[in-house]
C-alpha cells in the first residue's frame, strides 16, 4: 500500500523515466538511457519511502502506542506542562529516510486542538529541533480524560508536514492521521506517572510498539483554559 501523498511523485517519475528510455532507444543515446535508469532508481526509492504497510493495532484501555516508526533519541521529564497537567514525560522518535513516515494516533480520544508552528529546519535528531523546528502540535484528550500531546516535527530535509486532523474529531488508537516527508521527528508528551515500557535507543513502529499505559488514577481537573502550544513545554 502506498500513501496517496506520494502518488504525484511516483506518477511523474514513472512517466519521465518511460520518456527517457524511449528516447534513448529512438536515438541510441547512452546518456539518455543512463538518465532514465537513474530516475528509475529514484522512483523506486520514492515508492519505498511512501510505503504504508497495514498494522494490527493493540486497542487496550489507556494504551500508548508509538505515533511513528523510528528510534527513540530522548526521554525527558518536564517539571510543569500546563496542558498535560503538571509533570510530563516527552518521548522523542527520530525517523530516518528509511523508516515508514506514516503517523498514527497514540491513544483513543478526542482532538482538543491542532496548531501549526512555523520554525527552522535543524536536523531532526537534535534536541533543539523539538522547540525550534517547523511543527504541527496536536492535543488529545484520552477516553479516560488524560491530556497528551503529539508533535509532527520537520527536519533538515523534510519540508512538508501532512496532518488530516481537526478540532473536536474522535480518533481511535493506531489510526493514520498524517505523515512527514523525508526524515523527521515525532514527540509524544504524556503524564509523568504513565507506565512507560520503552528506553533510549529503542526502535519502535507506529501503531504497533507499546510505549506504555496512561496512569490508572483519574486525572485531576485542569483549568478550563490550559496553556496550549510550544510555550507550554518551556
Amino acid at each position: 500500500m502506498i500513501a496517496r501523498q506520494g502518488l504525484p511523485f511516483i506518477v511523474v517519475g514513472l512517466a519521465v523515466t518511460a520518456i527517457l528510455v524511449a528516447a534513448s532507444l529512438r536515438w541510441d543515446s547512452w546518456w539518455l538511457f543512463s538518465a532514465g535508469a537513474l530516475l528509475a532508481l529514484l522512483t523506486l526509492f520514492t515508492i519505498f519511502f511512501f510505503r504504508d504497510p497495514p498494522r494490527r493495532v493493540i486497542a487496550e484501555p489507556n494504551v500508548l502506542l508509538a505515533p511513528a516508526d523510528g528510534k527513540i533519541v530522548s526521554i525527558d521529564t518536564l517539571e510543569n506542562h500546563p496542558y498535560v497537567g503538571g509533570r510530563a514525560v516527552k518521548i522523542s522518535i527520530f525517523m530516518s529516510i528509511l523508516n515508514t513516515h506514516i503517523n498514527r494516533i497514540p491513544t483513543s480520544g478526542t482532538i482538543d486542538y491542532v496548531q501549526y508552528n512555523p520554525g527552522k529546519f535543524f536536523a531532526a535528531f537534535k534536541d533543539k529541533a523539538s522547540h525550534l523546528n517547523e511543527q504541527t502540535e496536536i492535543g488529545i484528550i484520552s477516553q479516560a480524560g488524560y491530556k497528551i500531546v503529539v508533535k509532527q516535527i520537520a527536519g533538515l530535509i523534510a519540508r512538508r508536514i501532512v496532518c488530516k486532523l481537526s478540532e473536536g474529531e474522535s480518533v481511535s488508537v493506531g489510526n493514520r492521521f498524517g505523515m512527514i516527508c523525508f526524515g523527521s521527528r515525532a514527540d509524544l508528551l504524556v503524564p509523568a506517572d504513565s507506565d512507560l515500557q520503552v528506553h533510549m535507543g529503542d526502535h519502535v513502529k507506529g501503531g504497533l510498539t507499546v510505549i506504555g499505559h496512561l496512569p490508572s488514577r483519574r486525572p485531576h481537573t485542569a483549568p478550563a483554559e490550559a496553556a496550549k502550544g510550544e510555550n507550554a513545554e518551556l
